[in-house]
């Protein structure tokens, strides 16, 4: 018993407990839970034992996945033909269930979110793999023949990401005020906030759709349709300042 209680506690704290099979080579047998309950005693190494069965379980669902929340949450998700995502019933956090962007990106599609373009020479590529952009990659521009073209790129790029930056700062100061009000509604003998939370919440809401519409406008190539993106885009942000 000493051995195999030895034996499980370092799969189990290296992680490597599930489909772990008996110690002698010629035997591929796998220790039940309850053998493994039996046999380990402390309830940490347990609780990780769970936890690392649950971790598998996620996993191995397609209509599971954790909350992508960067704070941390522990909650897990049901994707339920939902589309690009859904709020987080513990933390309010909006994942998406169909790339690996931290969360929902709406109105910028997932591939929005992957591809990048080298502002010199135009060349796409996919920023989590460095690969060239598939199916339509291509060297559009010569770097050194085009060198007013690139500069156009790139000015066009650091004008988009500008935009992008400032709504998702403002988007945290949404935050953080909402937090705010929240710590004061809550001392005596102050009349209810409620309003100002609702407030809060939309202009959150609000700045997280102008930041993403920033990401979508730069690699929309549809022009007609970019003039109507371009003025409710403007319309948005003119009544979100106002708030």
């Amino acid at each position: 018993q000493p051995c195999w209680s030895e034996y499980l506690t370092t799969r189990i704290e290296q992680n490597m407990v599930v489909n772990c099979t008996c110690p002698i080579s010629e035997c591929r047998a796998q220790p039940t839970t309850a053998f493994i309950c039996s046999i380990v005693s402390s309830k940490e190494i347990i609780d990780k034992y769970e936890k690392a069965l649950l971790r598998g379980y996620v996993e191995c669902c397609s209509n599971l996945t954790w909350c992508t929340n960067p704070q941390g949450c522990d909650q897990i998700l049901l994707k339920d033909g939902l589309g690009y995502g859904a709020a987080c019933s513990k933390c309010s956090w909006m994942s998406c269930f169909n790339c690996n962007f931290p969360e929902a990106h709406y109105p910028a599609s997932c591939s929005h979110m992957s591809h990048m373009t080298c502002a010199k020479c135009n060349h796409g590529f996919c920023w989590r793999c460095l690969k060239p952009w598939r199916p339509t990659h291509k060297d559009y521009y010569n770097c050194s023949a085009m060198v007013s073209k690139a500069s156009w790129q790139e000015k066009r790029f650091q004008d988009y990401n500008e935009r992008c930056t400032f709504h998702h700062h403002a988007r945290e100061f949404a935050v953080s005020l909402r937090n705010r009000v929240s710590s004061i509604s809550e001392m005596p003998k102050i009349r209810t906030l409620n309003f100002v939370l609702d407030a809060c919440k939309l202009l959150e809401q609000a700045r997280k759709v102008l930041a993403y519409s920033c990401v979508y406008s730069y690699y929309n190539q549809d022009t007609e349709s970019m003039d109507i993106v371009e003025q409710q885009t403007e319309s948005l942000e003119l009544h979100t300042n106002t708030l």
